[in-house]
C-alpha cells in the first residue's frame, strides 16, 4: 500500500472500532441491555398473526390472550390493526377484540406480547368448568364405559384417574374398544379425554397452550388437558405420559398456557377461513430494563436494535447476525492458519445448517450426503454434460439422497437423522460439483484436504456462533458488527507466514 492508502485503510478501521464501541457502551449505559449473558433474564416475545378472509360488512375478532401463570410474568402486550379499533378486555377471560365498520380482502392482526419468565409468578385460582355429559349412541357408550372403569379402578384421585386414561389412549397397540374410540376422535383425542372425565363427573376441559422455543415462526397451539380435582388444577401434556418418562434438559420446552379456561381461542364475526399462527423469539434483558416499563426501548432513533421488527423478523435476523462471526473465523483459519476450504464460506452455511441438526447428526449427514453425491456425480461426468444441467442433476441428486436418508432413519427409529433436511441443498451440490472437479485434477488426497479443513472450519465455526455469550452481543448490541468488520478488514491486509507455511519451510531453516 501506498503510504496515503495506509493511512486512509487504518483512519478506517479506527472508525469503525470507535464507532462499534460507542453503539456497545450506549446501549449499555442508556438502555440498560447487560454485557454479559448472566446478568439477565430471559423475556419471550410472542406474536400472533390472524388472518382471515372479510366479506365487506363489520367484522369483530376476539382472541384469547395470556395472563400472568406459574412460570411466567406478563410484562407488555400491543397490537398492529391499521383501521381497527382493539381493546384489552379483563376478567375472568382475557381478551383482544379487534372491531371495524366494513372490511373486505384478506385481513392481518397482530398481536404481541411479552413475558417474562419468573418462578414467583403465581396465576389466580381458575373456576371448574360447568360439567358436559355427553349422549353416546352404541357402541361408544360400552367402549367409554369399560375404559373408565378400567382407568378409575387403578387410579386413586382424579389426577391419576386423568393420567391412567391418557396413557390407555396413547398406547399403541390397545384393546379393540380403544381403538374404536380413537377412530370416531381422530385427531381430538383431548376432547375425547375431556369428555370421558365430564362423564364421570370429574371437571376437564381442553386448553390451548405454546411450546416456546427459540426463532420459531408460523407454529400453532398445542391442545392440552386441564383437570381439575376440588380447587386445584393441573394441566397434561399427552406426550409426557405417552413417553412414561422425565423430558431431557435439551427437549424441556417452555410451555405458556395462551387459553386456560377452555374457551374458543379465536372467534371471528363477519369473516371466514380464520387461522392463528405464532412467531416467538428469546431475548436477555436485565433486571431493570425488563421490568421498567418507561424505558424508551424501540422509541428513540438512537436505539440502533432490531427489537422493533415484528417478532418473526427478529427471529430470522437473530441467526443472519451471527454470519459475521462465522466469515471471521473462516478469515482466521484461512488466512492466519492456512487452511484449505472447498469454498471461500460454504463452512459458515454449513456452521449454520449444525445450528439447526446439532453437531453430531451434522457431521454424519454432512459426510454421507456429500460422498453418495461424489458417487452420483462421477457417474454424471461420463455423460459430458453442460455445466448448467449437470449442476441442476446435483442438485436434483441431493434433494433424492436426503429424503432417503430421511425415510431410512425414520425407519430405523433414529428421529435425529430427518435434521438433515436442513442443509442448504444448492451449497450442498457445489460442495460436491466442486469436489468432484477437484478429484479429477488434483486427485483424492486433495479432496481429503479440502474437504476435512471444510468440516474443522465449519465445527469451529459452529461453537463460536453457538455460544451464549456471543449470540447475546451480537442480538443485542448492533457495534459488534462494525467491531467485527474491522477484525476482517485488517486480516485481509496480512501478508505475512501462515502457520502451515511456517512448518512447511521448516526445513529451509534448518
Amino acid at each position: 500500500m501506498k503510504p496515503a492508502s495506509t493511512l486512509s485503510f487504518y483512519t478506517l478501521i479506527v472508525l469503525l472500532l470507535l464507532a462499534g464501541v460507542s453503539l456497545i457502551l450506549q446501549r449499555h449505559w442508556v438502555y440498560e441491555v447487560p454485557l454479559i449473558h448472566g446478568e439477565t433474564q430471559t423475556v419471550w416475545s410472542v406474536e400472533a398473526l390472524v388472518e382471515f378472509e372479510a366479506g365487506d360488512q363489520p367484522v369483530k375478532v376476539s382472541m384469547a390472550r395470556p395472563a400472568d401463570q406459574p412460570g411466567f410474568t406478563l410484562l407488555r402486550q400491543s397490537g398492529a390493526s391499521p383501521g381497527y379499533g382493539l381493546n384489552f378486555v379483563d376478567g375472568p377471560d382475557p381478551r383482544a377484540e379487534w372491531t371495524i365498520r366494513r372490511a373486505n380482502g384478506i385481513q392481518q392482526l397482530y398481536f404481541q406480547v411479552d413475558v417474562l419468565e419468573s418462578d414467583m409468578a403465581q396465576s389466580e385460582i381458575i373456576t371448574p368448568p360447568v360439567l358436559m355429559e355427553p349422549d353416546w349412541q352404541e357402541p361408544y357408550r360400552s367402549a367409554i364405559y369399560r375404559l373408565s372403569k378400567d382407568a378409575w379402578d387403578a387410579s386413586s384421585d382424579n389426577f391419576s384417574f386423568a393420567r391412567e386414561l391418557i396413557k390407555r389412549l396413547t398406547e399403541e397397540e390397545s384393546p379393540q374398544h380403544i381403538q374404536l374410540l380413537k377412530r370416531a376422535y381422530n385427531g381430538r383425542l383431548p376432547n375425547l379425554l375431556a369428555e370421558v372425565l365430564n362423564n364421570s363427573s370429574v371437571h376437564a376441559s381442553v386448553v390451548y397452550g405454546l411450546e416456546l422455543e427459540d426463532r420459531r415462526r408460523r407454529q400453532m397451539l398445542t391442545p392440552l388437558l386441564r383437570v381439575w380435582d376440588g380447587d386445584s388444577s393441573k394441566v397434561f401434556r399427552l406426550y409426557e405420559i405417552k413417553d412414561e418418562r422425565p423430558l431431557a434438559d435439551d427437549e424441556e420446552k417452555p410451555l405458556l398456557l395462551w387459553e386456560q379456561r377452555g374457551a374458543p381461542v379465536l372467534d371471528v364475526i363477519g369473516g371466514e377461513n380464520s387461522r392463528i399462527r405464532f412467531s416467538m423469539l428469546r431475548r436477555e434483558e436485565s433486571t431493570y430494563s425488563a421490568l421498567n416499563d418507561s424505558l424508551p426501548l424501540q422509541s428513540s432513533l438512537l436505539n440502533f436494535s432490531i427489537h422493533s421488527l415484528p417478532v418473526a423478523e427478529q427471529a430470522m435476523f437473530k441467526t443472519i447476525l451471527l454470519l459475521p462471526v462465522g466469515a471471521l473465523v473462516v478469515c482466521l483459519l484461512r488466512i492466519l492458519v492456512g487452511i484449505r476450504t472447498s469454498g471461500t464460506f460454504m463452512p459458515v452455511l454449513i456452521a449454520i445448517a449444525f445450528m439447526q441438526t446439532s453437531l453430531g447428526t451434522g457431521i454424519v449427514g454432512f459426510i454421507l450426503v456429500v460422498a453418495a453425491g461424489l458417487v452420483v456425480r462421477g457417474y454424471l461426468s461420463r455423460l459430458n454434460l453442460l455445466l448448467v444441467a449437470r449442476i441442476s442433476a446435483v442438485i436434483i441428486s441431493v434433494i433424492a439422497i436426503i429424503s432417503l436418508f430421511s425415510v431410512l432413519s425414520y425407519k430405523l427409529g433414529l428421529t435425529e437423522g430427518l435434521k438433515v433436511m436442513f442443509f442448504p441443498m444448492v451449497i450442498l451440490a457445489w460442495t460436491i460439483e466442486r469436489m468432484s472437479i477437484l478429484w479429477e485434477e488434483e486427485g483424492g488426497r486433495e479432496v481429503m484436504i479440502q474437504g476435512g479443513g471444510s468440516l474443522i472450519t465449519a465445527v469451529l465455526a459452529y461453537g463460536a456462533m453457538q455460544h451464549p455469550l456471543i449470540q447475546h452481543l451480537t442480538f443485542n448490541f448492533m457495534g459488534v458488527q462494525f467491531i467485527v468488520l474491522a477484525l476482517i478488514l485488517l486480516l485481509g491486509s496480512y501478508t505475512g507466514y501462515r502457520l502451515f507455511e511456517l512448518h512447511r519451510f521448516a526445513v529451509l531453516k534448518r
